[in-house]
């Protein structure tokens, strides 16, 4: 039976990979990895905008390579942002989702590592500091540099992308906990865990929700059949998943179906009414109306631009 805690940050990890674009260089796997979820991606030069999940589990994003301007608002705030280059990092625990937009520099491949910091891994270390794990929350660093946590990450990233087919436990483990300690004496904030947070849905529980509703694309939204996948009552599945992803679990469907839609419309020469099937519409009028509320277009004016 796999562990529970890192599968619920394999699923924080995935939820996040759906939303950003980018090639996946290289995921830690095997028993070293079991209180880190541990990846390398390169990332697109420029994104525009992307939505950041509140998932419950600490996040440190560390770039390893290239620069760039990197820019971060809540849902209803204002842009604010920074020039980061290699040896940067940024730190999260967010209790809401977040928008988040970068442009990279052409010279150097924007390349970031992805760690997620499991919860038994934090009690861990918050008590062998005489701390209470409950009373602990990572606060949010944008865009700093610390030489300790950079010396880290780059005996991390080493042994996540060794040739030799197994990372050392040992190794691996001593420099996540010296990692955790580090944070926990230098970025926590104890007196925001004693706020109570809005109901967020767990990492797993968000995985099978958003799985769910790719592979479903065709079919009706069944704010049920989500509810009970995830063992919650139909409302407060809603308002957790609100709470985590920033919009409805309808509303996130509608935008699955029309991304899902501009995939098909530039990367296929499917007529309108196999695009609109393929996105669960049976009238190709109903697709055509709901595809130029979110875009502004119609489904044969993206196709041309």
């Amino acid at each position: 039976m796999p562990h529970t805690h890192h599968s619920s940050l394999h699923c924080a990890s995935h939820a996040l990979e759906q939303h950003i674009r980018g090639r996946k260089i290289v995921q830690g796997t095997g028993d070293a990895w079991k209180d880190v979820e541990a990846q390398i991606f390169r990332r697109a030069q420029c994104e525009d905008e992307v939505l950041v999940p509140a998932v419950a589990e600490p996040l440190l994003v560390w770039v390893m390579s290239g620069e760039a301007m990197v820019e971060e608002r809540e849902l209803d705030g204002e842009w604010r942002g920074n020039i980061v280059k290699a040896g940067s990092f940024y730190l999260t625990q967010t209790a809401a989702p977040y928008l988040m937009r970068w442009q990279a520099a052409p010279d150097l491949p924007f390349e970031v590592m992805h760690l997620y910091l499991g919860f038994e891994l934090v009690s861990r270390a918050a008590l062998s500091l005489g701390l209470n794990p409950s009373r602990l929350r990572m606060r949010d660093v944008s865009g700093a540099q610390d030489a300790l946590i950079n010396g880290i990450l780059i005996g991390l990233a080493d042994e996540l992308q060794a040739s030799y087919q197994q990372a050392s436990p040992v190794f691996v483990k001593g420099l996540v906990e010296s990692l955790t300690i580090h944070l926990l004496r230098h970025y926590t904030d104890i007196d925001r865990a004693t706020v109570r947070k809005p109901a967020q849905l767990p990492a797993w529980k968000l995985r099978k929700a958003l799985e769910h509703m790719d592979a479903q694309l065709i079919e009706p939204f069944g704010l049920d059949q989500l509810a009970d996948l995830c063992g919650m009552s139909r409302f407060h599945f809603s308002r957790a998943f609100h709470n985590t992803m920033g919009q409805s679990p309808s509303r996130w469907f509608i935008l699955r179906r029309v991304e899902r839609a501009k995939e098909l419309l530039c990367q296929t020469d499917m007529q309108i009414i196999e695009v609109a099937m393929g996105v669960g519409y049976d009238s190709p009028s109903h697709f055509a109306k709901v595809f130029r509320t979110e875009t502004g277009l119609s489904p044969t004016q993206y196709r041309a631009l």
